[in-house]
């Protein structure tokens, strides 16, 4: 797989929590950059792990499923990208009474925005990629969005997300079946 794949793949796993830091942008009274690194911190480090997970998963199913594994990332990424569209015409802002700065509050979102990766993981795995540069990739862009989000939330609020999580989906749909395409059997 290669790194402009990768990317992309980074970039549309990253919207959810894009998406979140926005919200918790506009909830977050006297913003400073340390709640902004928290949140990106916490973000791109769930969303750096998860894959992990998913891909030890994945090497398992790999050894079951043969030369099913460009169907499997296919349908994987698919079902992402459509939750993904789906949750692009429903997303709900970070409720004003939760501080997504407690640490249980940013602890459930983390793992809510990086659900996805998990299966991202499984399709790395499934295709015989190396996790290191995705995990590594992921990480990265999703802290890097995460923390231009809690600053973007307290700017301009809510003109952002629904766009990018509806990107995110089609981005996912369309690599899964690019995969689908051009992995050889």
């Amino acid at each position: 797989m290669n790194f402009v794949t990768i990317l992309g793949i980074a970039l549309a796993l990253a919207m959810d929590a894009f998406a979140v830091s926005v919200a918790s942008g506009i909830t977050i009274r006297n913003l400073r950059v340390r709640h902004a690194l928290m949140i990106a911190t916490s973000f791109g480090l769930f969303q750096a792990v998860m894959p992990i997970i998913g891909w030890f998963g994945g090497v398992w199913l790999r050894r079951c499923v043969g030369c099913a594994d460009r169907w499997i990332a296919f349908w994987l990424l698919t079902l992402i990208g459509v939750k993904m569209v789906y949750e692009s015409f429903k997303i709900e802002a970070v409720e004003k009474k939760s501080d997504p700065l407690d640490v249980y509050v940013l602890f459930a979102l983390s793992i809510a925005t990086s659900i996805d990766a998990l299966a991202a993981g499984i399709s790395f795995a499934v295709l015989d990629v190396s996790i290191v540069t995705p995990v590594l990739v992921i990480g990265a862009v999703t802290f890097v969005l995460s923390f231009a989000g809690v600053w973007i939330g307290e700017r301009f609020g809510h003109f952002f997300e629904r766009r990018m999580e509806l990107v995110a989906g089609l981005l996912l749909i369309a690599i899964g079946l690019k995969i689908l395409l051009t992995h050889s059997p």
